[in-house]
């Protein structure tokens, strides 16, 4: 029983991380006490002599294969990490959840709520705008969960136009006032009748405009390619596990004592890569002719730099913004300005070469 318990809670801990105390048959584990016994179980020099303390029964378990699921690894201690084989599963891009949805997500949920193609049409740029602008996620779960909320909104409007077209307009008709009516008045009635079955409203067409009635206001805001209209400013490419998005990267300079400020909740890595920036520019700001503003090439001699990296409440990580960290400093100390319609990711070094980055086409296709 305690075997089984362990592996479930291993499971779940390791898709956020975050166990707090757990209680089963009177006992408590919380994390601090649960590690040491995911180790013995993962490590396969120890795992097939495993003693389960509470039944005090040995179990061999070098024969079992365990599988987890985690969200991110950067929250699993490295010594826990390092006895799993890790297998990357990217998420679905833009393109394949919107195929998705028109394929699957939404038949589905029409037929759940007893809609039919001729009652509402869901298009295109309606789904694009829910997987962009309602939901961010590598999966699918909260798009179907939008579709489901539109549907649910598009049923109480039909059962609604259905309740208008039932409802009588006058009281009972005597069998007098029957008689009186021509036979070509009554057909004429019987046709009005049968045509309003359905509105004329319908379908209902979703569209882009209808999203923010059912909704609400958009949840995220996708960076949109502007024209760069001031020096300084470069378009970064990104890749996060929820598909891959551009990034603006604004610098800006001041009299100050040669500080270099990051802001933008960054990481170490992305840190290092300014300072690796800011270096390389400084060795080779003669060659560039790259002045500060008292046209020193001593970049940073009485002057601050500042770095920033939009959408501040977001982490940022990882070594491959340093080509546009050193294209936007160079446009910002040259007075050029970069091109606005292109975007750019790649590591650099202390010699100004850029690395080749891993393939990854969700960054490059969402872009």
């Amino acid at each position: 029983i305690f075997y089984l318990f362990a592996v479930c809670v291993f499971t779940a801990c390791c898709q956020c991380f975050i166990c707090p105390v757990l209680c089963t048959d009177g006992l408590c584990f919380n994390r601090i006490i649960m590690l040491p016994i995911y180790f013995q179980v993962l490590d396969p020099e120890q795992n097939h002599s495993f003693t389960d303390h509470y039944l005090n029964v040995p179990f061999d378990l070098s024969q079992v294969l365990f599988i987890a699921t985690a969200n991110t690894t950067a929250t699993i201690p490295p010594a826990l990490l390092d006895r799993m084989e890790l297998i990357q599963v990217p998420g679905y891009i833009q393109e394949e959840k919107m195929e998705i949805a028109h394929r699957h997500l939404i038949p589905k949920q029409l037929e759940l709520h007893g809609l039919t193609p001729r009652e509402i049409q869901i298009q295109h740029e309606a789904t694009e705008g829910i997987i962009s602008r309602y939901t961010r996620e590598a999966g699918v779960r909260s798009l179907e969960r939008k579709i489901g909320a539109i549907c649910r909104a598009v049923a109480v409007k039909v059962a609604e136009s259905q309740h208008k077209v039932t409802e009588p307009n006058c009281g009972p008709v005597s069998e007098k006032d029957k008689e009186s009516v021509p036979e070509e008045t009554k057909e004429e009635s019987i046709d009005d009748i049968t045509d309003l079955a359905l509105p004329p409203e319908m379908p209902i067409v979703i569209d882009r405009h209808a999203l923010k009635d059912i909704l609400g206001p958009p949840i995220y805001e996708m960076e949109v390619s502007q024209r760069l209209s001031q020096p300084g400013v470069a378009i970064g490419l990104a890749w996060t596990p929820l598909g891959g998005e551009i990034m603006f990267v604004e610098a800006s300079r001041m009299e100050g004592e040669g500080q270099l400020t990051l802001t933008g909740q960054l990481g170490d890595v992305m840190k290092e890569s300014a300072h690796l920036a800011i270096s390389w520019l400084r060795s080779n700001a003669k060659k560039y002719h790259l002045t500060n503003a008292a046209g020193s090439f001593d970049l940073l001699d009485n002057t601050d730099i500042h770095l920033h990296f939009p959408a501040g409440a977001v982490t940022k990580d990882g070594p491959s913004a340093g080509v546009t960290i050193v294209t936007c400093l160079a446009s910002l100390f040259s007075g050029h300005l970069v091109r606005s319609d292109v975007a750019m990711t790649g590591e650099i070094t202390l010699r100004g070469l850029v690395l080749p980055v891993s393939t990854r086409d969700s960054g490059v296709v969402k872009t």
